[in-house]
């Protein structure tokens, strides 16, 4: 069940080839967020469709992927639960504590901790996301921080990059220098 509208993000790639769009809804057990993403890397086309739950506290509990990545079928299911991630059912040991899924094709994730955290992203906060590599083959662990730099404005970064994302009240980032550009619909 798809649940109440809340916002509707939009968004293009700066990279490359892409665009991405994403619904956070309310549901009556937490947060959904569904999503399209179309883009080409590293010479691949990939167009898939995209489901992130959340409990209420906005913890990651599923994410479903599914479409087409060099003109092959995917489908991906990833669980979190007591035993750590799953992806299509094999347990992901590499991402073992982690409590977000970060998507590799979308920004709609940073969403996730960016509403957990709330205003306690005035200090630092380090966290562990399980990522969906490009290849969408595997999870690794993926170390990031975010901290408020004013109403709006979120410092994150990882151990490769660093960037100030914009971030609408709605928790989705609309700006993700070099990478995405966006608006959202509210």
């Amino acid at each position: 069940m798809p649940g109440r509208t809340v916002a509707m993000a939009h968004w293009r790639r700066l990279d490359g080839d892409g665009t991405d769009r994403c619904t956070l809804s309310r549901a009556d057990q937490g947060w959904l967020l569904t999503g399209q993403a179309d883009w080409h890397e590293a010479g691949v086309e990939h167009s898939v469709l995209y489901t992130v739950r959340c409990g209420p506290d906005w913890k990651t509990l599923s994410a479903d992927i599914t479409g087409e990545r060099e003109g092959e079928a995917a489908e991906l299911r990833i669980q979190s639960g007591s035993e750590g991630w799953r992806l299509n059912d094999v347990l992901q040991p590499a991402v073992a504590g982690c409590v977000d899924i970060d998507l590799c094709f979308t920004p709609a994730t940073n969403m996730l901790p960016l509403r957990r955290l709330g205003a306690g992203a005035d200090e630092l906060s380090r966290l562990r996301a399980a990522w969906l590599v490009p290849g969408l083959d595997r999870l690794e662990c993926l170390n990031q921080s975010y901290a408020s730099c004013g109403q709006g404005a979120v410092d994150y970064a990882t151990e490769n990059m660093q960037a100030r994302l914009e971030v609408h009240p709605s928790g989705f980032v609309t700006r993700y220098p070099a990478l995405w550009d966006g608006w959202v619909d509210a």
